[in-house]
């Protein structure tokens, strides 16, 4: 077991079991577009109500009444009218390219070119299309993931937050099993990690389950 594997069992233990982004490409679009400026809680309310609605297929989304489309994503919070354009965006490259799903669970190039269609996917949603829904041994990396694996050594900041996604992609991936569940488990607990504890300003140190292992957390209890 690499130090990387025994520390997401750390947090394992210590958050339990968490929940994982939805496998379904279309889903997991929309999932994206709801979390933006959201929290969880929200953004599952409002996917909950589409799928209530049946409204989780390019197709279904684009002959919903716009009044149920509305009324669903109103639940996510405020952005309103920039998620309904966002939908409806992905909408038309969903349709537009029939066998995207496909596409993504192909070679990597083009898998990310066809991503790059989508709108508010930028890289991080990318790779969360591309692990989640493609089933890539990919990490996708946000900031949340970026200042956890670098807080515990893992990657290096550069100029450019795409270099530093790089660069902490390349060292955790020297420890991690080459299959989509080691990535994703990773991916699910750094992430949560660093929105509940290991946050930006006044993280949590002294109640963190990897203090011991973490420099930068040393150095802020001292």
């Amino acid at each position: 077991m690499s130090r990387l594997d025994r520390l997401v069992g750390e947090l394992k233990r210590f958050y339990g079991r968490l929940p994982v982004p939805p496998a379904d490409p279309f889903t997991l679009f929309v999932w994206e577009v709801l979390s933006v400026h959201s929290t969880p809680r929200k953004r599952d309310a409002a996917l909950g109500a589409l799928k209530r609605a049946r409204t989780l297929t390019p197709d279904s989304m684009w002959r919903v009444a716009p009044k149920k489309l509305q009324e669903s994503v109103a639940l996510a919070g405020p952005y309103l009218e920039q998620r309904i354009r966002a939908l409806k965006g992905g909408v038309d490259v969903f349709r537009r390219v029939p066998d995207l799903p496909a596409v993504i669970r192909g070679p990597l190039p083009p898998a990310l070119r066809t991503l790059k269609a989508l709108p508010q996917m930028g890289e991080g949603g990318a790779y969360r299309m591309l692990l989640f829904a493609a089933g890539h041994p990919v990490l996708p990396v946000d900031a949340r993931v970026s200042r956890v694996a670098r807080r515990l050594g893992y990657g290096e900041g550069q100029t450019g937050f795409a270099k530093t996604a790089r660069s902490i992609r390349a060292a955790v991936s020297a420890e991690l099993a080459w299959t989509p569940v080691a990535f994703a488990r990773a991916f699910v607990y750094l992430n949560h990690h660093g929105a509940v504890t290991c946050t930006e300003t006044d993280p949590h140190c002294r109640v963190c389950p990897l203090l011991d292992e973490c420099p930068e957390g040393k150095r802020r209890s001292m």
